[in-house]
């Protein structure tokens, strides 16, 4: 059983409506998916929800539901987003799955039986908002508590505790052995920096039933449910579970979840990427990590951290009325729009900062005016001169090709998403440079010259094939246009097409169309 790249975005929390950082996870973890399958791996994306928590059990009880019609009703939204992105995911996690619960439980029956919980009695301040307990170096100089928390209560409450600082040492040596394992580097250095600066406190794994009924009941013990975050990260083994994995049927021989057969199997685990925001870091590379070890399992071999979007330079907020709606933007000016824009503008890691003018100038000079003008010059030229039909073979812009391929290949593969957008997209500014410096449109009027224009015209042609593989990761639906007008039967997904000389003399292509119609307005920012 081979191995499948298998690449995770984290799951959203259940309590309210997908916004742009969440569209911009998916869409960035959808497009190093399809990158990874165009190279030729098989691929397993996982994306999901997180169900559980006190914030649920509150906001269904507020609309009067069962936390599970909440969820459902909720689930249906953000399937929808998914949908609307257009995500090549392959399966769709939700936390009150019984596939997820049954491996839950499992880890829980396993861990506790080896010793790695006890419990005890705490008495401190809990920040409901966060679902998490504080201690008094969160508060601030004055007393308070940072309004992130929102409102904290003092709690007096008996756990079970999971034991973090056991591993505290490991973890460190870990994370400076493998210096990939977090990315980009000043997020390691982040992670090892709370790491050598702090005491690892032990991890509270537990609320009482009687306060939280909405999460998975303790196997060992009724009267709890398992907190919200220790529940969440095991979404990730938990699916791979249920397909058969190997590594991890064997981590949990007690698990009571029924063995899937033939080519229903997978081997998944280790995940190869975790996509995450910089605001759940500790919980990925402090947590998860020791949570697996305690398992007996390999740990991911990368964590791969986003930063944040602003809008117009501030924090985006529904206070303020600065909201971006994906779908809102997707609607008019089209997905494969939004996905360049968000791609294109922020590298994986520093913050953002979107702005509707930097959308539409990106959206008119380097999608209309750049690859959608580069192949309907072509295009019409080809059908003028040469009544659509590819001359034969020339070779002038090859070794550009050539070079621009290698040089996407090798940052797909990083993955460095901004930088391989900006590699195409530098072949596309040359091919459009190519026009203007040979003037095809002029040697068409010198019967002299009909060699050279042939010459001109394949170069062109090539360029936009092989430019429909590159992009393809980026706007599937754009790379299909292109190689529809190109009169190509074949998909753009497979990176091997990206070779010179692909277009046979004689081939016939068809009419062009618009990919990117021109636009004056700014996008509907809601």
């Amino acid at each position: 059983m081979t191995k499948s790249f298998y690449l995770t975005t984290a799951i959203d929390y259940v309590n309210g409506q997908p916004h742009l950082g969440h569209a911009y996870e998916k869409v960035v973890s959808d497009v190093i998916a399809r990158a990874r399958r165009s190279l030729g791996q098989e691929v397993f994306f996982l994306t999901g929800l997180d169900e559980h928590g006190q914030k649920v059990q509150q906001a269904a009880q507020s609309e009067g539901k069962s936390p599970q019609a909440y969820c459902d009703a909720l689930a249906l939204d953000w399937r929808t987003f998914a949908t609307e992105l257009q995500l090549s995911n392959q399966d769709f996690v939700r936390t009150s799955d019984p596939r997820h619960k049954s491996v839950v439980q499992a880890i829980l029956t396993k861990l506790n039986n080896e010793g790695h919980f006890y419990r005890s009695k705490y008495r401190g301040f809990y920040s409901t908002r966060q679902e998490t307990f504080l201690t008094e170096k969160d508060r601030r100089p004055d007393g308070s508590f940072d309004s992130i928390y929102g409102e904290v209560t003092e709690l007096v409450e008996e756990n079970y505790y999971f034991k973090l600082r056991d591993h505290q040492q490991w973890l460190i040596d870990y994370i400076e052995h493998n210096p990939d394992f977090i990315a980009p580097s000043y997020r390691r250095n982040e992670v090892l920096g709370f790491l050598k600066n702090n005491d690892l406190e032990d991890l509270c794994i537990t609320r009482p039933a009687a306060r939280l009924s909405w999460g998975i009941p303790l196997p060992f013990d009724p009267e709890y449910v398992t907190y919200v975050w220790f529940d969440a990260l095991a979404n990730y083994i938990s699916v791979p579970a249920a397909y058969g994995d190997p590594a991890l049927r064997a981590a949990l021989p007690d698990l009571k979840l029924n063995e899937p057969t033939g080519d229903q199997r997978l081997a998944l685990w280790p995940a190869d990427l975790h996509v995450i925001g910089k605001d759940i870091l500790k919980f990925h590379a402090v947590y998860w990590p020791i949570m697996l070890k305690a398992i007996g399992l390999s740990l991911p071999k990368q964590i791969l951290v986003h930063g944040w979007w602003q809008k117009d330079g501030e924090k985006i907020s529904k206070s303020t009325g600065n909201i971006i709606d994906p779908l809102a933007v997707i609607k008019d000016w089209g997905l494969d729009a939004f996905r360049y824009y968000v791609t294109r503008e922020l590298a994986i890691g520093p913050d953002g900062n979107w702005t509707d003018a930097g959308f539409a100038s990106r959206y008119t000079a380097e999608l209309a005016n750049g690859i959608g003008n580069l192949l309907n010059r072509s295009l019409a030229m080809l059908r003028s001169y040469r009544n659509k039909t590819v001359p034969a073979r020339h070779d002038e812009l090859a070794h550009e090709a050539s070079k621009t391929v290698e040089a996407v290949r090798k940052q797909l593969l990083e993955p460095d998403l901004q930088g391989a957008l900006q590699t195409l997209f530098s072949l596309i500014t040359h091919a459009n440079q190519y026009i203007d410096q040979t003037a095809p449109f002029k040697l068409a009027k010198d019967p002299a010259q009909a060699q050279r224009l042939d010459e001109i015209l394949y170069n062109l042609m090539e360029v936009c094939r092989i430019l429909a593989v590159l992009i393809w990761p980026f706007l599937p639906s754009t790379a299909e246009k292109i190689f529809a007008q190109l009169g190509l039967l074949k998909s753009p997904s497979d990176f091997n097409l990206a070779v010179w000389g692909g277009l046979p003399s004689g081939h016939v292509t068809n009419d062009p169309a618009p990919l990117f119609p021109r636009r004056d307005t700014l996008p509907s920012p809601a």
